[in-house]
């Protein structure tokens, strides 16, 4: 299995709006999409969860209902507004770009006069 990576800054809130896009979750649900999508490769401490989440909220990108969970337990279960949607499709536009200029930069074996 491949060593597991930290998360870049700026990027959970991204990630949880992705994870959500894919369909409703509770909290505890969006934090295992994260790692399945990641190929385990990501692990997000429900530290930084739950706070992203209340941010999103706050924020108009996602909205929540109280539901049921497998378990039978009470649970939050979060959707993305068009709001979120939004700004996932910004985010990942942003994302990609930054990360096309960065490959440019790092496959340079030298300076260009």
């Amino acid at each position: 299995m491949a060593k597991q990576v930290d998360l870049m800054q700026g990027t959970l809130e991204m990630l949880i709006l992705k994870a959500i896009s894919l369909g409703k979750l509770h909290g505890y649900g969006v934090l295992l999409r994260i790692q399945q999508i990641s190929g385990e490769q990501l692990v997000i401490q429900q530290g930084s969860l739950y706070p992203a989440l209340y941010r999103l909220e706050h924020e108009g990108a996602i909205k929540s209902e109280w539901g049921e969970s497998d378990n039978n337990r009470r649970a939050k279960y979060y959707s993305l507004t068009p709001a979120g949607r939004r700004q996932l499709t910004a985010e990942t536009e942003k994302w990609n770009r930054m990360a096309g200029i960065i490959g440019t930069i790092l496959q340079l074996t030298e300076v260009q006069s």
